[in-house]
């Protein structure tokens, strides 16, 4: 699932809620345009049955990865990985075997970044008990550990490496809490130097490998943006992308020879498409486009290879080209899975990458163009987990109230049938803009395992299916979004196989919201509610969102609601202000450093629903932000919602 709030810079929100070796592999060759083959293959058609129950433990014992740079002399790569409960820095080499820890924190998770450029230095990044309060941090060849960006109350980020790798970019937002500026950092004396003070409250999306150009982007709404391009030289600013109506326009990067500026937009279309901005001539061109959003693009380290990123319906398929004559890179036959998570070596000999299916969690992967061999280097998914007790996915659509069609990931029980009806979710991203995406999701897949179906709804607004489709929430949040999902309820009946007296509603972030405002504004259509960190409250949300979004202050604010100028209509679709009328049993889950739905939207909806007799049940994480990061805490969650549904949710209970 992909969640994310607020819509920011158009099709590039925040995450919200997020809520895991190896014989080479030679097989016959098949196009990287295509999804690695046999992407989404359907199941064996079988009789229903129950699947093999699976513990909240033995899912958890699956092992999240995620992130990829290579070494200098191209033989190990970083990643991130949670085995030992909480994420922490490892590298693997090329060959395999076992992964090294190169951090070992027990309290806050640890994140890798990259490997310094010409040698084994490591940079990761981390918050505290995600405050999302990132700092960047250096692991030395000897071990120990620098902090570049230290300060209480300090966000900062990687932003680059120079050309030459002897320095990187780092966004902060030290000077000014609400302003995110750009240094410089020399690689070997860590000496820095203001590359671009952000007075204006631009968001920062990159600089060019030669230091020259800083690309940075202004927020108009959540459906209209513009790129400025800063020189550092003539330290003057240029306006990119002049133009009329609504369209979004943002950067994915510069080329490696710091000539070309590649950027997105949907000016005059519905989705996405790739365009180059020469930097010498100021000429704008389109390089790509499809029948969806292209999301990113990116360069291999020596501009040999371009890889592009397509949300096609729900899926991410990548192409990836050799940029001399635009031809497709053939790789090997892969296992079924969506190809993710690109890197290449310094010389672009090797190339690591992630495989993820719905029944497969991210697996790493490292492709030699030499030999043309792929070599397996993890096997996340819990040994004790038989994959064909999984389910895949199927993508559905239904029509809404007013004939909207709306899009969702639908994940049925093998048990499922019309002579064994199954109690349903219906899953509600974060956002406002966020999307369902396919791939494997450990809390589905856990619930589905033990019986219920689960939709996950792309309500109107949701990113991914063209530009009407993402404003058509605009201003309209606790009704026609909600609509829809109370219309999912209409559709899941229609399957023959759900008990239309058995349906819930969850989600996280927004999501939350969103089942919040199911519980209030519609208490008849749902049985239960499962809301993870939800807003409640959108005056005090609004009000007491992080310093650091101030650049997308107003257009959030244009998306939701003004809490000066809209108050009557924020109170107006604020579960809180309404929670004399949630009759339905309620589970609320909540980080206590959450900084984005801060701990008092849930305290205070749960000790009104309380008020009203109402079963409530309440989860509070005291080292957890805006998502659960520690294995423990995931344990606990999951294992919390499957007991509350199993309480309330099953077929024969008369709640």
């Amino acid at each position: 699932m992909r969640k994310s709030f607020p819509k920011a810079a158009p099709r590039q929100a925040l995450t919200l809620l997020g809520l895991a070796l190896a014989a080479a592999m030679a097989m016959p060759a098949q196009a990287a345009t295509q999804k690695a083959a046999p992407a989404r293959s359907e199941a064996k058609a079988t009789q229903p049955r129950p699947a093999k129950r699976y513990t909240i433990e033995q899912f958890m014992a699956t092992t999240s990865i995620s992130g990829a740079s290579f070494s200098q002399d191209e033989r190990r790569i970083l990643f991130s990985s949670n085995a030992s409960g909480i994420f922490n820095v490892y590298s693997i080499s090329v060959d395999g075997g076992e992964p090294v820890a190169l951090t070992a924190s027990k309290t806050d998770s640890h994140y890798a970044v990259s490997y310094f450029r010409n040698d084994d230095r490591v940079l990761f990044t981390r918050d505290q008990g995600g405050n999302e309060n990132n700092h960047l941090i250096v692991r030395e060849l000897d071990g120990s550990e620098r902090d570049l960006t230290p300060g209480d109350k300090v966000k900062a980020g990687f932003n680059g490496w120079s050309r030459d790798g002897d320095a990187f970019f780092v966004t902060t937002n030290e000077r000014d809490a609400r302003y995110i500026d750009v240094y410089r950092y020399d690689a070997k004396t860590y000496a820095r130097t203001l590359v671009y003070q952000n007075n204006e409250g631009n968001a920062v999306f990159g600089v060019s490998g030669d230091g020259r150009w800083v690309a940075l982007g202004k927020t108009n709404t959540t459906a209209d943006s513009d790129v400025y391009l800063y020189d550092t030289q003539s330290k003057e600013t240029k306006h990119l992308t002049p133009h009329q109506g609504v369209a979004s326009f943002s950067v994915t990067g510069f080329d490696p020879a710091s000539t070309t500026l590649l950027m997105l937009s949907n000016e005059g279309a519905e989705f996405q498409r790739l365009l180059a901005y020469d930097l010498a001539s100021g000429q704008t061109r389109e390089l790509e486009k499809a029948d969806w959003d292209i999301v990113y693009s990116s360069y291999s380290r020596d501009g040999r290879y371009r890889v592009t990123g397509i949300n096609n319906d729900a899926s991410l398929e990548l192409r990836i080209v050799q940029t001399a004559d635009g031809q497709p890179v053939t790789l090997p036959r892969l296992p079924g899975g969506e190809l993710r998570g690109v890197a290449f070596s310094r010389t672009s000999q090797r190339m690591a990458f992630y495989l993820n299916g719905d029944r497969s969690p991210s697996n790493l992967y490292v492709y030699d163009f030499g030999s043309k061999q792929v070599k397996q280097l993890s096997r996340s998914l819990s040994r004790d987990i038989d994959p064909e007790e999984l389910v895949e996915a199927r993508i559905v659509r239904f029509r809404s109230f007013d004939g909207m069609v709306i899009p969702s990931v639908y994940y049925q029980p093998k048990e499922a049938s019309p002579t064994h009806k199954v109690p349903a979710v219906v899953l509600v991203h974060g956002g406002p803009g966020g999307q369902t995406t396919r791939g494997y999701s450990a809390m589905v897949q856990y619930l589905v395992n033990h019986g219920y179906a689960v939709l996950g709804i792309n309500n109107r607004g949701s990113s991914g299916y063209g530009k009407s489709f993402f404003t058509a929430d605009d201003g309209k949040h606790g009704r026609e979004p909600l609509w829809d999902c109370i219309e999912a309820k209409t559709y899941l009946a229609s399957t023959g196989v759900i008990d239309p007296e058995r349906i819930g509603i969850m989600g996280g972030s927004y999501g939350g919201y969103m089942t919040l405002a199911a519980m209030a504004f519609r208490p008849e259509a749902f049985k239960v509610g499962v809301d993870i960190f939800g807003v409640s409250n959108w005056l005090r949300t609004l009000e007491s969102i992080p310093p650091y979004w101030e650049s997308f202050r107003k257009a959030l604010y244009l998306e939701i609601g003004d809490p000066v100028k809209d108050k009557d209509f924020l109170v107006a679709t604020s579960p809180l202000f309404h929670a004399k009328e949630i009759r339905k049993p309620l589970l609320v889950i909540q980080g206590k450093n959450d900084p984005r739905v801060i701990k008092p939207e849930s305290d205070e909806i749960v000790e009104a629903v309380k008020k009203n007799g109402v079963p409530v049940e309440y989860v509070v994480f005291d080292d957890e932000g805006h998502g659960f990061s520690k294995k423990k805490n995931q344990i606990e969650a999951n294992q919390k919602t499957l007991e509350f549904l199993d309480k309330y949710l099953k077929p024969g209970l008369k709640n």
